[in-house]
């Protein structure tokens, strides 16, 4: 199997042309993508965007009968998981600089129905040091529909878990914690401090502002170039409605859109966008910092990335960039979070990101 695909990756090295420039893959990137791919499963597909500037090259490609074939894709939509996080707190950087938000007040001073624990504030709910658990105590995963979990936590069964459930695992604001929930809650105090569902933010602060036409909470909208999520083992699965915890995870989008994304990040004037990647708290633990979801690592002392990755029932992503030297790598694939080597396409971002300086 080895043999026949590193034939492949030799014959797309000599021919294949990316998508918008006529740069031809290295043999280093082949060897890069090969390595955390050969152990993926049976029609797993890529799409990934290479960004210098305001430059940007697509190549897609999917496992076929143990060969990596090339295929178009940059258009095709994918889950983001919770890359959604980013563009929820976009969303909330927009109403701080509107003076909607403040955040640094309590989150209890935009709802109109009482908490039962007042401590956290708005910028706990981005940065993940709320003390929140990673989901709600009021959601059993145990009970629901494993190929859709979240399907059915509607706005009751978090009112109801905000005022009668909410317990911290740790003092707000002490540590870093990562929670969904957390998010969830973000997506739902704009929500109702907007009076507007969260697909319309989605439309009115980013997709409408950056021409992103494919970037949606709405499936329906993106049907037909919809790539099918994969389970674990490989095979057809759901894909997941987020509902009252949408702000967490539930943007579908292509790596086309995000590429214009990622570019809007480079525009130093930006202040909405670089108010997300300013940094709110230091993780020695992990050797890395938050901003408002974004994370941020030093790979060397004078390089600075931004990023975030995602994982649903039936696909993994990421993407990573450095809005200094204007570079870019965005992954979407249909590989499920819950394959055993679904952190190999992390790995490979990584790879290809330190690439991206050798041009």
């Amino acid at each position: 199997m080895k043999q026949i695909i590193l034939i492949v990756l030799g014959i797309l090295i000599s021919s294949f042309s990316f998508g918008q420039t006529e740069n031809t893959i290295s043999k280093n990137v082949a060897n890069i993508l090969f390595e955390k791919t050969k152990d993926l499963p049976e029609n797993t597909e890529f799409s990934i965007a290479f960004i210098i500037n305001d430059k940007v090259s697509y190549y897609g490609f999917k496992r076929v009968n143990d060969t990596i074939d090339y295929t178009e894709n940059s258009k095709k939509v994918f889950e983001i998981g919770s890359i959604t996080k980013v563009f929820t707190s976009t969303i909330l950087a927009n109403f701080v600089l509107d003076q909607k938000i403040g955040i640094n007040n309590p989150i209890q001073d935009y709802f109109d129905f009482p908490l039962k624990n007042q401590q956290i504030k708005v910028i706990q709910l981005a940065n993940h040091t709320s003390g929140l658990p990673r989901l709600p105590s009021n959601l059993n995963l145990r009970e629901v529909d494993q190929s859709n979990p979240y399907n059915e936590y509607n706005e009751d069964k978090l009112k109801d878990y905000l005022t009668n459930e909410l317990e911290l695992d740790s003092l707000a604001g002490s540590n870093y914690e990562y929670s969904n929930l957390g998010a969830g809650i973000l997506g739902f105090l704009l929500e109702i401090q907007a009076g507007s569902d969260y697909e319309t933010l989605l439309k009115k602060y980013i997709t409408e502002k950056y021409g992103m036409n494919n970037t949606t909470t709405n499936i329906k909208k993106v049907q037909e170039n919809l790539i099918k999520g994969r389970d674990s083992i490989g095979n057809e699965t759901s894909n997941w409605n987020l509902n009252a915890l949408m702000g967490a995870g539930g943007i579908l989008s292509n790596v086309e859109d995000l590429a214009k994304f990622t570019i809007a990040q480079f525009n130093t004037g930006n202040k909405e966008l670089a108010l997300t990647r300013k940094s709110t708290f230091e993780i020695p633990k992990y050797r890395m910092e938050v901003g408002l979801a974004w994370n941020i690592i030093k790979p060397e002392p004078k390089l600075t990335w931004y990023m975030h990755n995602g994982g649903t029932g039936g696909y993994s992503s990421i993407m990573a960039m450095d809005t200094e030297n204007k570079i870019g790598i965005i992954i979407l694939s249909n590989v499920s979070s819950f394959h055993n080597k679904a952190r190999n396409i992390d790995q490979l971002c990584l790879g290809l990101m330190q690439n991206q300086y050798k041009k």
